[in-house]
């Protein structure tokens, strides 16, 4: 494959997306710069046009999808009202339809093992986790005995989207593939909220 000679050519966007392919399928102690440029069919020179090293090629990668999700998630916040069991409904929905619509986003976002790698993450899962755990709070505020469930509840239901998504990833199903379940998934979830 010939190489292209000028970075400018290769976008950020473009080494991002392609990259993020290249870590889910090969593991990231797999991938060098050097062999991410040659699988795109550039120089290595023209990725540290961009990215002085992998680790920070990694992170970038981190951040991009914790704040597409993030937006998804605070636009969808702001069209409903706080403490509705239908917003925390629609929210569980759109956090399904984020990783089953974004694999290789949530693989990189949620599933990676390595220790190290963990902790490129941290702090927007950290993120994400409070926003979720916002409004699942804000509906159990509301009901008798609620405070009891305060600070173990988002986690589970959370654990049991992640669940959910990872199963359905691992068999390479897409949202339009199991919608109906999704949907009945939050359903049965926010009705256990119910008793």
């Amino acid at each position: 494959m010939a190489r292209k000679a000028v970075a400018q050519e290769l976008s950020r966007e473009r080494i991002l997306e392609e990259a993020r392919q290249l870590f889910v399928q090969h593991g990231y102690y797999a991938l060098t710069m050097r062999s991410i440029a040659k699988s795109m069919g550039y120089s290595h020179g023209a990725l540290y046009y961009h990215f002085r090293e992998k680790a920070e090629l990694f992170y970038a990668l981190v951040i991009e999808d914790f704040q597409m999700l993030l937006e998804r998630q605070k636009e969808m916040i702001r069209r409903t009202r706080l403490g509705d069991l239908a917003q925390l409904e629609k929210l569980m929905l759109e956090f399904i339809k984020f990783g089953l619509e974004n694999p290789n986003h949530y693989e990189i976002m949620f599933m990676i093992k390595d220790p190290e790698l963990q902790r490129y993450s941290r702090t927007e899962q950290a993120q994400c986790l409070d926003l979720f755990a916002t409004v699942v709070r804000s509906v159990v505020a509301k009901q008798e005995g609620g405070e009891k469930k305060m600070y173990s509840l988002p986690w589970s239901l959370f654990m049991s989207l992640h669940g959910f998504i990872s199963y359905n990833i691992h068999f390479n199903q897409t949202y339009a593939d199991v919608k109906r379940l999704a949907e009945q998934h939050v359903q049965y979830l926010c009705e256990g909220l119910q008793g």
